[in-house]
């Protein structure tokens, strides 16, 4: 008979350890014009409290089904909310960039190791039939948490300083803490694989160089031209490479059998797609209403919270929905909604009312999360007990690369949009043409993340709910 746990306890902690987490990825961004002044940096160097993020996390992620296999559930939750808390505290007190730095890298450390437990527990506690609930609420936090932070930091900043955004979150880490220490089990068999260290010095420099390579590519002026790019992408692809040849062992740190799963595959394209999609409208939409329409950075944060918290509010109910449904009745009229949305994007100016970009967003927000818990909960639904680690370690590495590859192709085609409209201007430096500039580069933006949503509708008319007997369930067929 299956072990029952307090499955309510056990999510509500690792749910406001994980939000918080994700909170504080997005929360500094607005802060970074601030930090350049207090700290007298270059941007360049500010863009490392975002990059470093992403960096570590790209580099953690692929080494987390070895560690969800080595530690146990206890331990490893004890390990990444202690890291939050000593990130977030030295964050809080920081006074210098270097400081402020290193605790990045401690938060980044806890959320990498974060994130893959809390979709290997929701898998492991939860029967399958009442997975996709569970799943909207770790969808809910994964979504909604980094949404919420530019219009959270941006207040804390307008009336209190930059500090306040790690001293708001610290008391919630720390409830997620002690909740987890009187509730959480250890769900998981430790079976203490063996450590192929070339297997790990492969992964981090293959994903950790793509990672890098691609939020430089977002970040620097040089953009793709730029060598550090080019070399640290291209190293990063050779070293992936020869990290996959080395899964062929018998004990392998990463299980590529799970690619042997179509459903498990699908819905790992879906939600990478989602996430590219979804980081290129989360850092264009901000720039094109302050640059383009001359808002204020914390309207803009008001302006994109209803759709954020919209999202949040149905990311449950689409879970129950794809319980009762299966996936392809959310999936595919999600993909529908999110291909009209980004096709009325790329129609929008400098004079489109507020209301026009709210109802826009809303809709955008509200198709990704359509897709997002069923493709992902029907993707890990098809993967065997065993796999779960490797799963879910896979999915949200690849997530991850989603992310930075969004980010970095959307500031691409911005400042290439950009750049072709005052090239041919007669008035460059006017501050009409400017927002004309940014209106056309983001129409690219969002025309170039239209088609991306239409490849993935035609891959939604594949997806097939997984069946849940066993039998079947770990057949790849």
């Amino acid at each position: 008979m299956k072990k029952q746990y307090n499955t309510r306890a056990i999510l509500t902690a690792l749910l406001i350890s994980g939000a918080v987490g994700m909170f504080n990825e997005t929360a500094l961004n607005i802060a970074l014009t601030n930090l350049i002044e207090v700290f007298q940096i270059s941007a360049a160097t500010a863009q490392w409290l975002t990059t470093g993020f992403m960096l570590t996390l790209g580099i953690l992620m692929p080494v987390s089904g070895l560690l969800l296999q080595t530690f146990s559930t206890r331990k490893l939750f004890i390990g990444s909310v202690m890291s939050l808390i000593a990130g977030t505290l030295i964050a809080a007190l920081a006074f210098n960039f270097e400081m402020l730095m290193f605790a990045r890298v401690l938060q980044a450390v806890g959320m990498g190791l974060l994130l893959p437990l809390m979709f290997n527990t929701v898998l492991v506690i939860y029967p399958q039939e009442k997975r996709g609930a569970a799943m909207g609420l770790v969808a809910l936090v994964i979504m909604v948490a980094p949404a919420s932070g530019p219009t959270i930091g941006g207040l804390l900043i307008e009336y209190l300083t930059w500090h306040y955004i790690f001293w708001f979150s610290l008391p919630f880490l720390v409830i997620g803490l002690l909740i987890g220490l009187k509730y959480l089990e250890n769900v998981t068999d430790v079976t203490k694989p063996r450590i192929d260290l070339l297997s790990v010095l492969l992964s981090t420099i293959g994903f950790g160089g793509v990672v890098f390579g691609f939020s430089k590519a977002g970040e620097g002026a040089d953009g793709w031209s730029s060598s550090v790019v080019v070399t640290s992408i291209v190293i990063g692809l050779v070293a992936l490479v020869l990290f996959i040849l080395r899964q062929n062992m018998s004990d392998p740190m990463l299980n590529l059998s799970v690619f042997k799963y179509p459903m498990y595959v699908i819905g790992m394209l879906l939600i990478m797609s989602c996430m590219l999609i979804s980081m290129s409208s989360t850092i264009i939409l901000p720039m094109f209403l302050q640059t383009g329409s001359g808002l204020s950075v914390f309207i803009t944060g008001l302006i994109l919270l209803p759709g954020s918290a919209l999202s949040g509010i149905i990311q449950p109910y689409v879970g129950r929905l794809f319980d009762k449904y299966g996936p392809k009745w959310l999936v595919i009229p999600g993909l529908m909604i999110l291909t009209v949305m980004l096709w009325f994007f790329t129609t929008i100016s400098p004079t489109s009312s507020v209301a026009l970009i709210i109802a826009l967003h809303i809709g955008l927000t509200v198709g990704i999360a359509l897709i997002w818990t069923p493709a992902q909960t029907n993707g890990l639904n098809q993967l065997p007990p065993e796999l779960y680690p490797h799963g879910t370690a896979i999915m949200n590495t690849l997530q991850q690369v989603g992310g930075a590859i969004g980010t970095a192709v959307a500031i691409s085609i911005l400042t290439g949009g950009m750049e072709n409209y005052l090239h041919s201007s007669s008035a460059p430096t006017k501050q009409i043409e400017i927002a004309n500039a940014m209106a056309l580069g983001s129409h690219n933006v969002f025309l170039f993340a239209m088609v991306i949503a239409l490849i993935n509708l035609i891959m939604g008319f594949f997806i097939r709910r997984v069946v849940t007997n066993q039998k079947v369930m770990n057949s790849p067929h």
